[in-house]
């Protein structure tokens, strides 16, 4: 019987985004232009996924970060021993940068991949979408478009889809471009990020589930 507790590695995630994007033809099949990474679990797979993604065309993709937390603050949380606890409402703690010398220009005729480290409940990736689809209309609405005439497109990459049943579902249009790196049973995911004592051992640990 499998143990509730996957230790990953830092090797498996980035090969398991190197087998992700040959499996869904990422940059071929659907070619973003902008990755929005999920704080704080998809900020590395992000980083890795725009490595893989400029090998094919030769450039590099901006990834706007978001903040969005569904895990209670419990105390410990997301230590080796305290796995975090889903929580029921989604909380915004940092959101798309419109201003400055670096920003987002628009929103509007992009291919925008939104990548995460987990899709558990499927909450935080509904909130996230509902929430940029919002800033979508508003742009359309300031440059005298109908709605949804922008040609926008919103797609989702995860590590991990946890195989269980979802608390809401994604638009139709997004899961045409739902790409999941890999399914697992519904367990505790124990990420390399979140590993505060001897990474080797970890890794050790991380192979034990292969």
């Amino acid at each position: 019987m499998a143990s509730n507790k996957l230790h990953i590695s830092y090797n498996q995630i980035h090969q398991l985004i190197d087998y992700a994007v040959k499996r869904f033809h990422l940059g071929d099949d659907y070619s973003p232009d902008l990755m929005i990474a999920i704080g704080g679990g998809g900020f590395i797979p992000a980083r890795i996924l725009r490595s893989f993604l400029k090998a094919k065309h030769g450039r590099n993709i901006p990834i706007q970060a978001i903040g969005l937390s569904l895990y209670e603050e419990l105390p410990n949380a997301g230590r080796d021993g305290v796995p975090e606890i889903p929580g029921v409402q989604v909380t915004k703690t940092q959101w798309l940068n419109f201003g400055g010398a670096d920003s987002l220009v628009s929103l509007l005729g992009r291919k925008i991949l939104i990548v995460d480290e987990v899709d558990d409940s499927r909450k935080t990736l509904v909130y996230a979408v509902a929430e940029l689809l919002k800033d979508i209309r508003a742009q359309e609405i300031q440059a005298g478009i109908n709605p949804g005439e922008s040609n926008t497109e919103i797609g989702i990459f995860v590590v991990y889809n946890k195989d269980k049943p979802k608390a809401e579902e994604l638009p139709e249009a997004v899961m045409r471009h739902y790409y999941p790196a890999a399914t697992t049973p519904d367990r505790w995911l124990f990420f390399p990020w979140d590993c505060t004592t001897d990474i080797s051992v970890h890794t050790e640990l991380s192979k034990q589930a292969m």
